[in-house]
């Protein structure tokens, strides 16, 4: 039996969105920046997703820009928006694809906390404020704990400050784990900038969104033709963005009601029956999928491994980080210690997740946490 349970990682791409990229991959190859007919109905093909992606967004199509990746969508909106002399504020437990793109621009940074429950506070980031800050960015939904940061209020306070402030402060979520629960309307949410990821929705690897709000000026991190209004140069993947526009259309075959009733029982099992697990970030204020938990006395990658050997995917964080020995730092900044951060899963769940695997899964953990206790002598 092979359970996966790994979502946040990445998503299977949607049947409905594969049978929609595939005459792209095939008879309908043409380059966008073409003139004749091969090229102009590669051209229709990404107009129309950017319709489908800005009718998600609640937005104007002209205000989307494909990326190559969300990563590449948080490069360009912190690059692109900083220069020489502004001021920044983030979260210490930003994605990395936020993280090192300050880090790389060498800007004054502040880095508000998160606490306990997972959560930034908005008067946090208020807090830090400065005549020269420029831009904000704060995850909608931290990737590993899954826990929902008060984007609505930031965006309502800055909409606020913006109206007596000679410079204007710019304010960015990165979205990608937000949009298969959460709405997206970026007017509801007063963002300027927002990420988004095709294989986080069931989509294709190989392609991001930038929503980037009209009169928002941004300068590209490279260098090429004019393609996405010049703000991410290269020959346009065709069959990624179509898939995007694909999935952005299937986020309501989610059954949300259902996937957080599957976590919850997951939750209370392994509360109630696991002595030493505690979940971390908070209980309500997280998306319905996401589960992430530490277990007192067991090293989280020995887990992993373990339950791989049964069939079960799950991961002990971001994928992006999965290769590092270090504890996370997501983690660590919710105040766990070391070895709490070491001894910590991420379970999430998806559309394709059945309560059948959930109870599969939930047999074999008890067993295998004992045995590794056994074995560490704890």
């Amino acid at each position: 039996m092979k359970i996966y349970l790994d979502y946040a990682a990445t998503t299977p791409i949607d049947k409905d969105v594969k049978k929609e990229m595939l005459p792209f991959l095939t008879e309908k190859f043409g380059n966008p920046s073409s003139l004749h007919d091969f090229g102009q109905e590669a051209l229709l093909a990404i107009d129309d997703a950017r319709e489908k992606v800005a009718d998600f967004l609640n937005a104007e199509s002209r205000e989307v820009v494909f990326t190559s990746s969300a990563t590449e969508a948080n490069n360009l909106a912190i690059l692109g928006t900083l220069e020489k002399g502004d001021h920044a504020i983030t979260s210490s437990f930003e994605h990395k694809a936020v993280l090192e793109p300050f880090k790389k621009r060498g800007n004054d940074v502040d880095y508000i906390p998160v606490y306990k429950n997972g959560i930034v506070k908005t008067e946090d980031a208020f807090k830090k404020i400065k005549e020269n800050t420029k831009l904000i960015s704060i995850m909608y939904v931290n990737s590993e704990v899954g826990t929902i940061q008060p984007i609505k209020e930031i965006g309502e306070g800055i909409k606020k400050l913006n109206k007596n402030r000679k410079n204007k402060i710019v304010f960015h979520t990165d979205a990608s784990q937000a949009a298969n629960y959460l709405s997206c309307d970026v007017n509801e949410l007063n963002v300027d900038l927002l990420t988004l990821s095709g294989h986080k929705i069931y989509g294709p690897k190989g392609a991001g969104v930038l929503f980037v709000r009209e009169g928002i000026k941004l300068s590209p991190i490279f260098y090429g033709a004019s393609q996405e209004r010049g703000l991410s140069s290269g020959t346009e993947n065709v069959p990624a963005i179509v898939g995007l526009g694909s999935a952005i259309l299937n986020i309501k075959k989610n059954d949300i009601k259902e996937t957080r009733r599957l976590r919850d029982k997951l939750i209370d099992s392994v509360l109630n029956n696991i002595v030493g697990a505690k979940l971390n970030g908070d209980r309500e204020k997280r998306i319905p999928n996401n589960v992430n938990i530490s277990f007192n006395g067991v090293e989280g990658e020995s887990l992993m491994i373990a339950l791989n050997r049964e069939g079960v995917a799950v991961s002990t964080g971001s994928a992006c980080a999965s290769h590092s020995l270090s504890p996370s730092y997501v983690l660590l900044a919710l105040g766990l210690s070391h070895e709490e951060a070491h001894s910590s899963l991420r379970i999430t769940l998806g559309r394709m997740t059945t309560e059948k695997e959930i109870d599969y899964f939930l047999e074999k953990l008890p067993t295998i946490v004992y045995k590794l206790r056994k074995i560490s002598g704890r």
